[in-house]
């Protein structure tokens, strides 16, 4: 038995020989002979190259599928793909999205160089397998070639992607004040309730407190402006990490998007994070002054459990709202009686929509 035609890695081939083998192969499928005999050719360097698949390590290396309403894989090394952004990963073909390949000096070198490669991969929503590669190019056992068939089922986890660092989180904090300083400074500043910071006269701001998800993961962020909003003290679960906003990393047009559904995607080794934000009084529970029933951050409603007119006691689930790719019920805060119910399932609603309320009952 033979296999007649070019390896999925034969570009490896091509970088440390300097030959083209597709070009050899259309010359000899013409009738002209190979261009070199084996004995003139040479080896130069190294070369390694990584298959980018639509896949999610995390679940078993499953396909997946859906619009690549980003991808963007750098300009840095070798870079073979038949897809764009836009592209419809189906799951009637291979998942393979790309090969990306590069050649250096010394074998080291060329897995410094991919490790940066795959670091600098940016897919969404499709999940991709480059933050697997960066963590397994970056292993000693790999990059010591202490390799054997059993080396990714015994490291597991630790090849997966890692939570998001702290650097992430600050510049969805950067991304969220920019978005409320810009409604507040947009209009007349006495009323702008939609600003981050309440106004008080001759007094100064009051922090604001916001619940973001990074990823499955929920903080709680507290901006507490100083010098008259000219700076702010920003606090993620209580580390004070940054006290000017200025020196956040706020070049997010480079590796941050805002998706249909309202969420900011970014994205830190390979890896792509969603972030959502709730203000503190819509985290789906109502207050007890007004009773309304608020989404705590963009989602879709998958199930509304109760109807125009029921009597509910407090704690009773009144809706699904699916975020994240989490459920989160929605609960009554009081007894009382459902009002103004203005969704259904099977509704998107953004952050702070108003999905129903709750009147007191009366005592």
């Amino acid at each position: 038995e033979m296999n007649t035609r070019l390896q999925v890695e034969h570009p490896v081939t091509e970088e440390i020989t300097g030959v083209d083998l597709v070009e050899w192969q259309l010359r000899v499928a013409s009738g002209e002979p190979i261009p070199l005999k084996q004995e003139e050719l040479s080896i130069n360097g190294w070369a390694i190259e990584a298959r980018l698949y639509a896949e999610d390590p995390a679940k078993g290396f499953l396909p997946s599928t859906g619009r690549l309403d980003h991808f963007n894989l750098g300009e840095v090394g070798r870079i073979e793909t038949g897809v764009d952004e836009g592209s419809e990963i189906s799951p009637y073909y291979d998942p393979m999205i790309a090969k990306l390949v590069v050649h250096a000096d010394d074998r080291l070198s060329a897995i410094n160089d991919l490790a940066e490669v795959c670091a600098s991969v940016e897919v969404y929503p499709v999940r991709s397998n480059a933050a697997f590669l960066v963590n397994l190019l970056e292993m000693n056992e790999f990059r010591e070639a202490r390799l054997d068939t059993g080396l990714i089922a015994a490291k597991g986890d630790s090849l997966l992607e890692a939570s998001p660092s702290p650097a992430v989180e600050l510049a969805a904090a950067s991304w969220r004040i920019e978005e409320f300083e810009a409604n507040r400074y947009g209009k007349d500043q006495l009323a702008a309730p939609d600003g981050l910071f309440g106004f008080r006269l001759n007094a100064d701001l009051a922090p604001a407190r916001i619940a973001m998800r990074v990823a499955s993961e929920l903080r709680q962020l507290e901006v507490a402006p100083i010098d008259k909003g000219e700076r702010y003290k920003i606090s993620i679960d209580g580390r004070s990490d940054f006290e000017d906003v200025a020196s956040l990393p706020t070049t997010h047009g480079d590796w941050a998007e805002r998706n249909p559904d309202g969420e900011i995607f970014l994205f830190e080794r390979g890896a792509a994070y969603e972030v959502s934000f709730a203000r503190e009084r819509g985290t789906g529970q109502a207050s007890a002054a007004d009773g309304a029933i608020l989404a705590p951050m963009p989602g879709k409603v998958i199930a509304v459990d109760v109807a125009e007119g029921d009597q509910v006691t407090a704690g009773q689930r009144l809706m699904v709202l699916e975020a994240m790719k989490m459920e989160h019920a929605l609960t009554a805060p009081f007894d009382g009686t459902v009002t103004g119910l203005s969704v259904s399932a099977g509704s998107q609603v953004q952050v702070e929509a108003l999905l129903c309320a709750v009147e007191p009952a009366e005592e």
